[in-house]
Order: structure tokens, then C-alpha cells, then sequence
């Protein structure tokens, strides 16, 4: 994030649509008959698809052009591009809904970067399919704690109350932090484009259950985490980040999963952060991510 001015007030930008001249001109020209100074501003054509994406962070001087005059430049901008577009003030703190089982290191680390003002989100509900007791050497901070037990009988029950606290907390977001349940092709339909998934593999390798003993069974060289969006197609959803490290024959399946709990946490961490930052945008089954 850029440093602002007190007497400025910072947007983000972000947007998609086909490729043509004069996208960048009518961009530029629209921010300033806002009076907008843009600080940063990434682009990307996609050959392939026909398609452009762009990211922009500006500022304007308080008390100028209000945020629902530069929405309405901003609209009008859009809609004689065909342009798909989010605007964001910089201040915007989403609220996000954290998913978790077991294994709460995820968790745990997400609370953390949050409490020390390194993720400026906001959580409104903890969701988990084991009950509170199992997590009973963490600090929710107040935050509400939902258990919500899942079987095979009461999986349709059970996503719907998941997405009843999903809508009463307002969440913007949701983050499944090693919940490790498939969702439904509805509930995954209707988290669509705002719910993170951590995946303890690099995929598209060792998908389902056990990647880290279907790892060492291989004897691969390198092992990895990847954050993606969820979608209906279990672990197939456009990646957002990823990383790898190093391992060797004298590591034990005991060894990669203490090793993968480490990538799993700042893996995920970057991809929420590259969400909130509103540098991640879809396109197709694959993420546009502009990183500085």
C-alpha cells in the first residue's frame, strides 16, 4: 500500500475487459476529471483470451471529488469499455469468515498477522467442524466461534448454516485455513470468486487426501503449497499463490508435513493479502496476480 497524504484519500481500481486502443487514455483521462493522482498502476494484455487487466492506486484531495462522483465517472468509463471493475477505497478493511478443522496452524497464523495489524481484515466469525475445545489453547479474541459438526447425513444442513453465518456477518470473504471437507457444488457456486482454499500439495500434483505420503511414496525432490479460489471442481480453482522447498531422501513423511504446515501458512497469508490488496482478478480458470 502506498503512504497517503492526511488530507488525500486513497482508491484501488481494478478491472477487466477485451482489449482495444484507448482503453489506458479513456482510464487516465476519466481519473483526472476526478482530480485523481495515480500513485501506481500495473497492466497486463492477455494475447490468448483478447483480454486486458489493469490495477490502479491513485488519490484525491479531501474535500474535492467525493467517492460517489468518481463512481459515477467510473461507471460511465466502464460500461462504454464492456469493462468488469471493482473500486475500493485503500482504507477497506473486508470482513472475512475463517473455515478450519483440525489442524489449526493456518488459523492460528492468520489471527496473528491480523491482531498485529500486518492483514488489515477483519474476522467476523470462526467456523469449525470440531468443537471449540479442540482449539482451546488459541485466543479468538472475541471473535465468535461457530461448531458446526458435518456427516454424510447433515452435510447439506450443515453448508447451510455455514452460509447463514456467512451472510449475518456481512464477510466479504472466506477463508478455508485447512478445513479439510470438500464443499458442495452449490456451496461452492455460492462462495464463488470470494473463498480461498489452502491445498498442503503443489498442484495440480497429489490432489485428494494424504499428498504428503503420496510425496514421499514418489520420493519427489520438492514439495509445495498452493492457494487458490474455490470452485465446483475440487482442487481445481484458479491459483493464486504458491511455493516450494526442498527436501531429501533422509526426510520421513513426519518431516514433509512439518516442513508443509510452514508453507501452507505464508502461502496462504500472501494470497489473502493479494485478495484484500485487490491485486488478484480472474481470468477464466486462471488468476491475473500483480504483485509489486
Amino acid at each position: 500500500m502506498s503512504t497517503l497524504s492526511p488530507n488525500a484519500k486513497g482508491y484501488i481500481l481494478t478491472l477487466s475487459c477485451p482489449n482495444r486502443p484507448g482503453i489506458v487514455a479513456a482510464i487516465s483521462q476519466t481519473l483526472y476529471e476526478a482530480g485523481a493522482n495515480i500513485t501506481e498502476a500495473q497492466q497486463y494484455d492477455d494475447v490468448g483470451s483478447g483480454s486486458f487487466f489493469m490495477r490502479i492506486m491513485f488519490d484525491i484531495v479531501k474535500g474535492k471529488t467525493t467517492e460517489a462522483e468518481v463512481r459515477v465517472l467510473v461507471d460511465a468509463m466502464a460500461g462504454q469499455f464492456g469493462m468488469d471493475y471493482r473500486l475500493n477505497c485503500q482504507s477497506y478493511r473486508p470482513k472475512v469468515v475463517i473455515m478450519v478443522s483440525k489442524f489449526d496452524h493456518c488459523l492460528v497464523d492468520l489471527l496473528y498477522r491480523w491482531r498485529i495489524g500486518e492483514l488489515p481484515i477483519d474476522p467476523v466469525g470462526i467456523i469449525a467442524n470440531h468443537p471449540e475445545e479442540t482449539y482451546k489453547d488459541i485466543d479468538f479474541y472475541g471473535i465468535p466461534f461457530h461448531h458446526l459438526p458435518i456427516t454424510k447425513e447433515t452435510k447439506v444442513e450443515q453448508e447451510a448454516r455455514i452460509l447463514s453465518v456467512v451472510d449475518q456477518s456481512g464477510a466479504d470473504l472466506v477463508v478455508l485455513a485447512r478445513y479439510m471437507q470438500i464443499l458442495s457444488n452449490d456451496m461452492a457456486a455460492a462462495l464463488s470468486g470470494r473463498c480461498i482454499n489452502i491445498h498442503h500439495s503443489f498442484l495440480p500434483g497429489f490432489k485428494g487426501a494424504r499428498p504428503y505420503h503420496q510425496a514421499y511414496e514418489r520420493g519427489v525432490k520438492l514439495i509445495g503449497a498452493t492457494a487458490h479460489y474455490v470452485t465446483r471442481d475440487l482442487d481445481e480453482g484458479p491459483i493464486i499463490e504458491q511455493d516450494v522447498e526442498r527436501i531429501s531422501h533422509a526426510d520421513s513423511p513426519d518431516d514433509l508435513i512439518r516442513k508443509g504446515r510452514d508453507i501452507e501458512r505464508r502461502v496462504l497469508a500472501r494470497a489473502v493479502r493479494y485478495h484484500i490488496e485487490m491485486r488478484t482478478i480472474m481470468n477464466g480458470n486462471k488468476t491475473i496476480v500483480f504483485v509489486s
